[in-house]
């Protein structure tokens, strides 16, 4: 694995982490729920496993709010600005975080892979030709690269979550 080291926390600098390897993949979310959440017209989410996001100071609160799938969804929110900083869902568990890409201090050095649930996105946000757009979600056998795939299955297989 190549080097790699990247930062973001909370407004009020209260909750600092530090991801140690490129995410998995990042998606860019356009489903209700995440506009909703976000209070935005999409959701962009970097997904990695939870031991390579290392919590340089502070300590998320983790709050339990509705899904789509009605197992929840928690999310770490710093416990004075009220930031969310990453989130972890109950298909994927404990093991894997969902970092919110804006609170990163270089958010453009992580653009989407793959815009998802796009059945749902606002009419006027134009999407690039160029990008992997699917309706609802897609096939991660099909989508991701085969070393995501490897790392993917290594932390299923161990740990808890």
């Amino acid at each position: 694995m190549t080097t790699f080291a990247i930062e973001g926390g909370c407004t009020c600098g209260k909750v600092r982490y530090r991801m140690t390897s490129p995410p998995l993949i990042v998606h860019c979310c356009h489903c209700r729920w995440c506009q909703r959440d976000g209070g935005a017209s999409f959701a962009l989410n970097a997904m990695i496993e939870a031991d390579r996001v290392e919590l340089l100071c502070g300590e998320p609160e983790i709050i339990v709010t509705p899904s789509l799938s009605g197992k929840g969804q928690k999310i770490a929110r710093c416990p004075k600005c009220r930031i969310a900083v990453w989130s972890n869902y109950a298909g994927s568990g404990d093991r894997f975080r969902f970092v919110r890409v804006g609170t990163l201090d270089t958010p453009d050095a992580l653009p989407p892979d793959v815009h998802i649930f796009t059945m749902s996105k606002q009419p006027w946000v134009v999407l690039p030709p160029d990008m992997l757009i699917v309706e609802e979600f897609y096939d991660r056998e099909k989508v991701w690269p085969a070393a995501s795939l490897a790392r993917w299955r290594s932390a299923r297989s161990t740990g808890a979550g």
